[in-house]
């Protein structure tokens, strides 16, 4: 089978693989040569695959994995660390992916706190008898 993964700006992994793991919302998996063709949205998570008994490790961002006719594996993420080693990679990476995706929630909190006072503020102005439409 064919593994490629790639984030926005690079190709990170583009090499035959024997099998291969990954995670999404439902938990763990596996995809073997000759599997069924499959779409799911990873989790922030660890995808291990395995070439002539090595076994070899990426943390992604999220993404999307889709197997085409049991021979090609694509997987498209934001962002993507391959590694060979397993505890660095979860202990630094996949650490940092968390924070970052934590971050982004409470920064989009706070953009729609930001729109929501802005159209509150247009409609008081707009109601009849208000100060002519006038922002203050």
């Amino acid at each position: 089978m064919r593994l490629r993964i790639v984030t926005p700006l690079s190709v990170v992994i583009d090499e035959d693989i024997d099998s291969l793991r990954a995670e999404d919302a439902s938990g763990s998996f596996g995809i073997l040569s000759g599997h069924a063709p499959f779409l799911t949205a990873l989790a922030i998570s660890i995808v291990s695959w395995r070439r002539a008994g090595a076994e070899r490790f990426c943390a992604v961002r999220g993404g999307v994995l889709t197997v085409t006719a049991g021979t090609a594996i694509a997987i498209a993420t934001r962002e993507a660390v391959a590694g060979t080693d397993l505890a660095t990679l979860d202990a630094e990476v996949l650490a940092r992916f968390q924070s970052d995706a934590d971050e982004e929630r409470v920064e989009h909190v706070e953009t729609v706190r930001l729109q929501l006072h802005a159209i509150r503020r247009m409609i008081s102005r707009l109601r009849p008898g208000s100060s002519a439409g006038e922002f203050r």
